[in-house]
């Protein structure tokens, strides 16, 4: 057990790395209603760009946005296949992700490349655990407080309305393609911007590091929502829920490998709990169900 908790400072700084990507997915998965598989390949390339951007002498601050903007690149091209040529959100994604393997192997010359903390400047490290996680909180809560304003702003109502229901928000004038473009540009942007924070974090960026990031994501929403979705109601706070799903994730991980869990196991691991978590609600609104009923034949 001591192993365990020497292990979950790193533990949480990793998962609020992945909250933030776990919030991108929030948005296309729960406000917008799409199933973007993109993010697999957007992490990567996030990572990809911040690492190559430093190397040629950008600083940390100038490579993030960087990053992100390539992020937005990538979800702008997942946008354009699914408004522009009528393919489906699924296939959408993954014809970018699968685009995005060979983009960010031409941006990393090859599969691996370091990135040292005692050469570069970075924000984030893991040599440095307590000032990683208060920039990461910071960036993560400066995160959800610009969404929360956005999403406040007419076309941030125009992407929940889509969201809901698309032929109702067609029929009130509010262009769905529009909507649908912006949504996806901003949520790959955001896993792009947590792949740059992540390389500095591990110390490398890798063309394979985003692959299983949408399983993460995922179960870092299922968690917030079914932990916290009684609890938090207001928009900003679920975002925040969604971090705090990414925090637990890592956290179970954690205690699951000091367990002596075989790492090669983990993307098992991860949907048995996607799985159960998906499951949950739908077993609890099932019984609820079954007990109005019964209560109904009584009476």
């Amino acid at each position: 057990m001591e192993a365990f908790f020497n292990a979950v400072p790193g533990a949480i700084g990793q998962g609020l790395i992945w909250g933030i990507m776990a919030i991108g997915v929030y948005i296309t998965f729960r406000v917008l209603d799409f199933a973007d598989l993109t993010v697999d390949g957007t992490l990567a390339t996030g990572g990809a760009a911040m690492v190559m951007s430093m190397f040629a002498g950008a600083n940390v601050y100038v490579a993030m946005i960087i990053a992100f903007v390539a992020g937005c690149l990538a979800g702008l091209a997942t946008g354009l296949l699914n408004t522009v040529f009528g393919i489906p959100p699924i296939l959408s994604g993954i014809l970018t992700q699968l685009a995005l393997y060979s983009i960010n192997l031409r941006i990393l010359g090859k599969s691996n490349q370091p990135l040292s903390v005692y050469k570069y400047d970075l924000i984030v490290s893991m040599t440095d655990i307590t000032k990683a996680l208060i920039i990461v909180a910071i960036i993560a809560v400066i995160v959800i407080a610009v969404l929360y304003w956005f999403f406040d702003t007419e076309i941030g109502h125009s992407i929940r309305a889509t969201g809901c229901n698309q032929n109702m928000a067609r029929a009130n004038g509010i262009n769905i393609n529009l909507t649908k473009i912006v949504a996806l540009v901003l949520s790959n942007g955001l896993v792009a911007l947590a792949g740059g924070l992540l390389s500095q974090y591990q110390g490398f960026a890798d063309v394979n590091m985003g692959r299983g990031a949408i399983v993460v994501g995922l179960a870092a929403v299922i968690i917030g929502e079914v932990i916290f979705g009684k609890i938090f109601k207001n928009f900003a706070l679920r975002l925040l829920s969604v971090v705090f799903g990414g925090v637990i994730y890592y956290i179970v991980m954690q205690f699951v490998i000091s367990c002596g869990l075989n790492t090669d196991d983990l993307k098992l691991l991860t949907a048995v709990i996607v799985a159960i978590f998906l499951g949950i609600p739908y077993l609890k609104n099932k019984y609820a169900q079954k007990r109005i009923k019964v209560k109904e034949v009584k009476e």
